[in-house]
């Protein structure tokens, strides 16, 4: 423990203690396998996974080895026989569930933890826990984004008339019937609820509907394209509407121009935030651009750095106390799940989707 306490303190001074506070020092030597992608559509993620992870693993001492993820049937039990090869202690991407499924029976029986950046299967994780496979999430969990846009819409809706509204896919459905299921349990009934027709170039008649039933407050069960051509045309009709959708809102659309005051229910930007700031900053001095799965990968390495340097057993130790990062304060629950839900409302604002707390108050 000594050693690791002078290791620390040489960290702190050549790193400077605001990117220290996001890569903690850990136990020296310690082997992390990166599982992601190498080749096809998904190689440019698995490019990021591994930039974060080898980012944080050598500001630690620590390495890492590459496990390549193939995203399809061929994902077998091979991805665990080579973590294990690799004598690793933990591992950390797992975009895709059969990979992940296959190399946990393995992984239980040495004690090796899996992080997943990506996967969301309810099922799995119950799976895991039932078979008490060391399976964790830092991605969000499958109903993290209906329970924030529950949170958001009761703490800030109650005294507004609402409606509810999606574009017919099997996932808008799910996430506004879900919503709505939970809004009746405290009280809270949509004044208009409806299935709106997709992928249209104008909404006219739609914003005229809300209009009639007089909401003021509606959440959008649909892509970035719809509801941008909602907002775009709700404003030309001089009707006001704040407008809420989910994670679908961060999809890219340079042909119809988002509107200042839509809000989303989304994960941040983690490189503007000031956890992941300095992390961000001194990655871009290596040519590391930290954008989709770098900073969640440097902050799972920086997990089970910090979990290893604690002692014990390195699976008891995660579901132990908070850990800082690149993301903010990272904890896991008994139920290997994230302890803080990490959606955001976000509203967008000169042209980005920002944390509703930093936009003008105006929007």
């Amino acid at each position: 423990m000594d050693g690791l306490r002078m290791r620390a303190a040489f960290l702190a001074c050549l790193l400077g203690a605001s990117v220290l506070a996001a890569s903690p020092a850990a136990a020296a030597g310690l082997t992390f396998a990166v599982v992601a992608p190498t080749e096809g559509p998904l190689a440019i993620l698995g490019q990021q996974v591994r930039d974060g992870a080898r980012f944080a693993a050598q500001a630690n001492g620590d390495t890492v080895v590459d496990i390549p993820e193939a995203c399809d049937e061929s994902d077998g039990a091979a991805i665990g026989k080579a973590i294990l090869a690799a004598d690793a202690v933990a591992a950390v991407g797992f975009l895709c569930t059969e990979g992940l499924a296959a190399a946990l029976p393995a992984l239980a029986e040495a004690k090796v933890p899996a992080i997943t950046l990506s996967v969301r299967s309810g099922i799995l994780m119950e799976d895991a826990l039932k078979k008490k496979w060391p399976l964790f999430r830092l991605a969000p969990g499958p109903k993290a984004e209906a329970d924030k846009a529950v949170e958001v819409i009761v703490r800030d809706w109650k005294a507004e008339p609402f409606a509810l509204i999606d574009d017919g896919t099997i996932h808008a459905r799910e996430l506004v019937e879900t919503i709505r299921l939970r809004l009746e349990e405290v009280g809270m009934k949509a004044a208009f609820v409806d299935t709106y027709r997709p992928a249209q170039e104008q909404q006219l008649t739609l914003v005229r509907r809300l209009a009639q039933t007089g909401v003021t407050r509606v959440f959008v069960g649909g892509d970035r394209t719809d509801t941008a051509v909602i907002a775009r045309d709700a404003r030309a009709e001089k009707v006001a509407l704040t407008l809420i959708g989910g994670e679908a809102l961060l999809g890219a659309d340079p042909l119809v121009p988002m509107t200042d005051g839509v809000e989303a229910i989304a994960l941040p930007d983690y490189q503007a935030l000031p956890e992941g700031e300095a992390i961000a900053a001194a990655m871009k001095e290596k040519n590391i651009f930290a954008e989709g799965y770098v900073l969640p990968a440097h902050a799972a390495v920086t997990v089970l750095a910090t979990a290893a340097s604690r002692g014990g057993d390195l699976a008891t130790a995660l579901s132990g106390e908070p850990f800082p990062t690149a993301l903010g304060t990272v904890a896991f629950g008994a139920d290997h799940e994230l302890r803080e839900n990490p959606y955001r409302l976000l509203v967008w604002h000169a042209g980005a989707f920002v944390p509703a707390e930093a936009a003008p108050e105006s929007e």
